[in-house]
């Protein structure tokens, strides 16, 4: 018997559904996927803005207990610096345990250690006792569920766009400062510097441990693309294909020792030495120059609002016209906010503050997208986590650094003078040394020595 055309028809229709029914499946796919990449960038704006609000409160933190123990202002400050410092320093470990064990396991052991250290925090009687408990434990914590994992998760959803993707991340560092900095001022005036530190911790274990747990996960491995002029039936030539010869990828040994690493520590030593020496005592100068601290927690708070657009705009600006650029314009807003800074308590009203807030706010978040764009333009591959978190120890140390510098030149000169001329330095030494840095035209990786 032959087939009707009505049964041909039939037949080619139903071919016609089984091979077009995995196109739309595989649309499906990667819209789900892109889908929960926005989830975990989301979330991920959220924790940097918990954790990273965090650590910006402690300018708050720093005058009340200045008041409570009457201890010099390079003491107390000198907390924070060991804050900064342990939390660099391990940097580099947490980029090793993020290849071995992956963000998810890390951010949520991390998250349990800085809520104990924060909770600790809330019981110190003596000077040691806050370095141990805020400038090493909740540091680490802090290091282990914040910056390191949480680029890596960035940089894996959306490699093609990672400033950009940065810049919005990041930014949730802004809404923290300009929430979480108001939230422990209230709570310090209103009750105990004490009852800060425990609401802190709460919100810590119950927002980050559940979020690394359920919503931040890595995006699905991408199948491995054709080569340029493969054919489509190359799996099936009888012929065996010519072995591939791996290229060389950069490791922590090799990019240590590569003049951009080089540049690049100074770049953002002195980024991070600025940022802090002048975010982490703005505080206090303005209080001593007769700004109320009310109004100097809300200033605090712009800084964070101006550094959202801020963050957002420096991290696109950097993918399209370059990072060096990106980067010296965030610091030429910076060298203005200086002056502004200067001017508070001579140029009567708010006008001074708000000048630097805005400017301040805007220029220092020109870090935050730049530092991990610049370390991955520079030493992308397999070992990125170690070597970004390798560099980002050095930017840690430089606002240990400037967060210490701040107020031992304040206890040596009676003054903030000589601050403010370091800080015009450092606007100046970092761009140029972004410069010769070059993430424009990186370095080819080392042929590797073989055993």
């Amino acid at each position: 018997m032959t087939a009707t055309p009505s049964h041909g028809r039939a037949n080619q229709a139903a071919v016609c559904i089984l091979v077009a029914t995995p196109k739309p499946e595989s649309y499906l796919s990667e819209a789900r996927s892109t889908r929960h990449g926005l989830i975990v960038i989301a979330t991920l704006f959220l924790s940097l803005g918990l954790l990273y609000g965090i650590w910006y409160s402690y300018a708050v933190f720093l005058v009340a207990l200045i008041d409570h123990f009457g201890w010099s202002r390079s003491v107390t400050a000198g907390a924070m610096s060991v804050f900064i410092l342990s939390h660099g320093l391990f940097g580099p470990f947490a980029g090793r345990l993020v290849e071995v064990f992956g963000p998810r396991r890390l951010m949520m052991t991390g998250s349990v250690i800085m809520a104990i250290g924060l909770l600790l925090t809330s019981q110190v009687n003596q000077w040691w006792q806050l370095y141990l408990s805020f400038g090493v434990i909740s540091a680490l914590g802090l290091a282990a569920c914040g910056w390191v994992p949480s680029v890596i998760l960035t940089e894996k959803w959306f490699p093609d766009k990672v400033g950009t993707a940065l810049g919005f991340v990041t930014a949730g560092i802004g809404v923290g400062i300009f929430t979480i900095v108001p939230l422990c001022n209230v709570l310090i005036e209103n009750y105990d510097w004490r009852l800060a530190f425990q609401v802190l911790a709460a919100l810590v274990i119950l927002f980050i441990f559940p979020a690394a747990l359920f919503i931040l996960r890595e995006p699905p491995l991408a199948q491995a693309p054709v080569s340029k002029g493969q054919d489509k039936g190359a799996n099936d030539a009888t012929e065996p294909a010519a072995p591939v010869t791996p290229a060389n990828d950069w490791t922590v040994a090799t990019a240590v020792r590569s003049r951009s690493f080089r540049f690049a520590v100074l770049a953002f030593f002195a980024g991070g030495c600025l940022s802090q020496l002048l975010i982490m005592h703005q505080f206090a100068f303005m209080v001593d120059h007769g700004v109320a601290k009310t109004m100097g927690s809300i200033i605090v708070g712009i800084i964070g609002v101006t550094s959202i657009p801020g963050k957002m705009m420096w991290g696109a600006l950097s993918d399209r016209i370059g990072r060096e650029l990106a980067f010296t314009g965030g610091l030429v807003c910076v060298l203005f906010s200086i002056g502004a800074l200067a001017l508070v308590g001579t140029v009567p009203g708010l006008l001074m503050p708000f000048a630097f807030a805005l400017l301040v706010g805007v220029g220092y978040s020109v870090n935050a997208p730049i530092i991990p764009a610049v370390a991955r333009d520079l030493f992308a591959g397999p070992r990125f986590p170690s070597i970004f978190g390798t560099l980002s120890m050095f930017s840690a140390m430089g606002g240990a650094m400037g967060s210490w510098l701040g107020g031992a030149l304040y206890d040596w000169s009676g003054g903030y003078e000589w601050m403010l001329m370091v800080a015009v330095g450092l606007t100046i030494f970092g761009p140029i040394m972004l410069w010769f840095a070059a993430p424009r035209n990186p370095e080819t990786p080392p042929a590797q020595t073989p055993w």
